[in-house]
């Protein structure tokens, strides 16, 4: 697609959103604006990092916990991108508990990425885990109550729009 038709569409949609929807779509863009000028910073952070600090020094250790960490911390910080441009992309006008879901997974990942284990008590870990597991569950919750949607509006497109199957 061109930018003009681009434009168009969002134009289109633009006038049937309510203010608040005009109000999401506008702190979508903010922060997806935000987060342009923050991830290529970031970037350039982590390459100087691993230049200088590992290469040049003669430190590069690729088994050492602290570079694993500090290089995956930073990549999981571009899913948060991701996330936010995929819930801007599907058009919904208000983030979807899915969403906001994944992104507290992806944090509590990036948490355990960059914990250290030797200064971090098993209650913490356990307390961690237990977050884990219930965001997970409710992830499966809302992915099989889509799919159950999913599965009846083909079910009913089939029917050729019919009256619904109870």
């Amino acid at each position: 697609m061109s930018i003009r038709s681009d434009w168009n569409a969002f134009v289109d949609r633009w006038v049937v959103l309510t203010l608040y929807q005009r109000f999401e779509q506008l702190v979508t863009l903010v922060l997806s604006m935000l987060l342009i000028v923050v991830i290529p910073a970031a970037i350039w952070n982590l390459f100087l990092r691993v230049l200088f600090d590992l290469v040049l020094d003669g430190s590069l250790d690729p088994t050492d916990h602290s570079v694993f960490r500090a290089v995956f911390a930073a990549i999981i910080a571009l899913e948060f991108k991701r996330l936010i441009i995929v819930s801007g992309e599907t058009h919904a006008t208000v983030f979807h508990v899915r969403t906001v879901v994944l992104v507290a997974l992806l944090a509590l990942l990036r948490q355990f990425i960059i914990l250290d284990l030797a200064k971090t008590g098993a209650a913490t870990i356990a307390a961690l885990a237990l977050v884990t597991l219930a965001l997970g569950g409710i992830y499966w919750i809302i992915r099989q109550q889509d799919e159950g949607r999913a599965a009846a509006r083909r079910l009913e497109a089939s029917q050729g729009g019919g009256a619904r199957m109870r």
